[in-house]
């Protein structure tokens, strides 16, 4: 039997079947850790941060709160952490490495962030868990291959925060890259606790030791410096959503307020409140992302909000503990747009969008190199975090979801075409439903083959496997509907390294790359992008952009085409320097990614250069037919074969493998 599953699954490869069907979930091993925070080092490893706890997965005689997980094998391996990454803030750097930023407490068997709040234990360690307080730690990865020695320090991240840490205890910080590299970090709580402030609020800046209203860099510009915005949103400003805008200044969005921010001056320009009353911020925690930047829209970065909660104010509670029971109290479905920087000078405002399918807290945006946006993870009803109690549930064995929050896992993702008439943005035809709830500390990104890794979940204050939503391993792939096709763009050429502005490039497509369509069809329906999935964690992805670079064409008669790029807009704002996936979409249909670096590798002032003409396009006169040789089929892989090289293939698989 075996060997003739093994023969047909070779011939479909052969064939260019794809294994993965559009629109659905296969799980994809275990990540050792629960994935609360995810990024993608390179085309071969993805790495996943944990906050410390009783994982069963040990390191050099502890815990492990951080792993590896390889893209092409589904295995994870763990790896060592030493500092608490508990909810950490996260960011690319120019170079291709990777920097987290503050975390929590040292923390042992059972107990929460909150129980050390203002102090950790003796000299800052936990001898069980084996961690270091990690408010202050910036850690730094440089992502390895399987082509390196990942026994050596140089694959391993690097933690010590006696010799590298920010001025101020962080956690929840936002964090956004600048146009030289630069990280700015924003507030934070100094500890743990549900929502930053005490009640009543007598102390909005400071809640009497338990708030960081101050910004800092990384490399470091100065001293620590307060901001206002923390202030003012004091309560709900964790892991405030920060969005760089082409002028250099920032979109800050926390509580209900909204602002410019000049952080080379520290001046604050306000804009309207959040609509509706909708909290888009951790507890609420909305999806959010911007819109792709394109040419078509002059690369105007418009930004999406949708979901999260319009509970009152009051239910928030405290440090310790909502005052309300959140898992009855329905998410909302509110979707707003904002253009922060309209390109008519007119004043920014907030404009209603399609309701989402369903209320959704927690939820996640991944923007997919087809330019529509992937919504997954979260919960119909309540918040992110966890507690023993509510102000009305007194103690732990009264809790009806044990420490979570939130209730109502939502396993169908939806689809969100920014492109589509209103009242028809949103869809989730023929989008299967995964069963593996995804709530508090889940993460997704974009892999390179334009899947999308989906893990962690966690609402829990320790490792808890036997709760209504127990601490999750599981990792589950989710295809997009592109999937389905039989063919993938097939792309040669493909640079280093992107600049700002300068000399286009050329990109050649086989004429494998598409089907059902001539050659000059297909040129003319194919886009280059470049595209960032960011530092996944708490239903964000921080330093998250899709970029479309302008092109123009040429056809070839042998049904191929070359693609003539420029280079990234001259403007490091739109996307600052560091590590992106470069995919060419052809009708929709991208192809595999190919990790670039865009700009100079180095944290410093961004050469520009003004962009290079492009040729203009040109079309082919003689095109070979469907039946040629030079047809318009191909594999998944965009591989074509002769009948009789796939029988003679799939026969040496069959006699002397018995199976692919």
């Amino acid at each position: 039997m075996w060997p003739i599953l093994g023969w047909l699954a070779c011939c479909a490869w052969l064939n260019g079947v794809h294994a993965q069907t559009g629109g659905t979930f296969v799980q994809a091993g275990s990540t050792l850790v629960s994935a609360m925070m995810m990024f993608l080092g390179n085309q071969e490893k993805v790495y996943i941060l944990d906050k410390s706890e009783g994982n069963a997965a040990q390191i050099n005689g502890h815990p492990a709160w951080g792993s590896i997980w390889d893209i092409n094998t589904h295995q994870a391996t763990v790896m060592e952490v030493v500092t608490n990454t508990f909810c950490a803030s996260g960011m690319h750097l120019p170079n291709g490495s990777w920097a987290t930023f503050g975390g929590n407490n040292a923390v042992g068997i059972g107990t929460s962030s909150t129980s050390y709040r203002g102090a950790s234990p003796a000299g800052g360690y936990d001898s069980v868990y084996g961690d270091y307080d990690g408010r202050k730690a910036i850690r730094i990865l440089n992502p390895c291959t399987n082509a390196d020695d990942f026994s050596s320090p140089q694959c391993q991240w690097y933690d010590n925060p006696a010799v590298l840490s920010m001025q101020k205890n962080r956690w929840y910080a936002a964090a956004e890259a600048l146009a030289d590299g630069t990280v700015v970090l924003i507030g934070g709580f100094v500890s743990g606790g549900y929502v930053n402030r005490n009640y009543p609020n007598t102390d909005p800046t400071y809640e009497g030791g338990g708030a960081e209203p101050t910004y800092e860099f990384y490399p470091s510009r100065g001293s620590a410096t307060l901001m206002q915005f923390m202030t003012t949103t004091s309560g709900l400003n964790s892991y405030a959503h920060t969005y760089l805008m082409p002028s250099g200044k920032m979109l800050v969005q926390a509580n209900l307020s909204t602002i410019l921010w000049d952080y080379t001056q520290n001046i604050e320009y306000p804009l309207p409140d959040m609509p509706n009353g909708v909290a888009r911020v951790y507890p609420a925690s909305g999806a959010v992302a911007m819109l792709p930047l394109v040419p078509a829209n002059n690369y105007t970065p418009t930004v999406l909000f949708c979901g999260g909660s319009d509970m009152p104010p009051d239910y928030y509670g405290n440090y310790s503990w909502p005052f309300y029971n959140t898992w009855t109290y329905p998410a909302s479905s509110d979707c707003q747009r904002l253009t922060p920087e309209p390109a008519d000078g007119s004043s920014p405002v907030y404009e209603q969008d399609d309701n989402l399918l369903e209320g959704r807290t927690m939820g996640q945006f991944i923007t997919l190199p087809d330019g529509t946006l992937l919504l997954v993870n979260g919960g119909r009803n309540g918040t992110a975090g966890y507690a023993n109690q509510t102000l009305y549930v007194p103690s732990l064995d009264q809790m009806p979801y044990y420490q979570s929050l939130a209730s109502g896992p939502v396993g169908t993702p939806a689809i969100y075409n920014p492109n589509a008439p209103k009242g028809s943005r949103w869809s989730n035809a023929g989008l299967s439903t995964s069963n593996i709830a995804r709530l508090y500390h889940s993460s997704a990104i974009l892999l390179p083959d334009a899947s999308v890794l989906i893990a962690g979940s966690n609402p829990n204050i320790d490792v808890t496997l036997t709760s209504p939503y127990p601490t999750t391993y599981t990792a589950e792939v989710f295809y997009p509907p592109y999937f389905s096709s039989s063919v993938r763009p097939q792309v040669s050429g493909i640079p280093n390294t992107l600049s700002y502005g300068g000399n286009y490039f050329n990109l050649t497509l086989s004429s494998s790359s598409y089907t059902g369509v001539t050659a000059n069809q297909a040129a003319a329906n194919t886009t280059v992008v470049v595209s960032r999935s960011g530092f996944s964690t708490h239903g964000m992805n921080m330093g998250q952009r899709h970029l479309q670079l302008n092109n123009t064409y040429t056809v070839n008669d042998d049904g191929s085409y070359v693609l003539h790029v420029s280079q990234v807009p001259p403007n490091p704002n739109l996307l600052t320097p560091g590590p992106v996936l470069l995919f060419v979409v052809v009708n929709g249909i991208p192809s595999n990614g190919t990790m670039v670096i865009v700009g100079t590798g180095q944290v410093e002032t961004q050469p520009t250069s003004s962009a290079s003409p492009l040729p203009p396009s040109v079309t082919a006169t003689a095109l070979p037919s469907s039946s040629s040789s030079g047809g318009k089929t191909g594999g998944a892989m965009g591989l074509k074969a002769e009948p009789t090289l796939v029988s003679f293939l799939c026969g040496i698989a069959v006699v002397v493998l018995g199976a692919c």
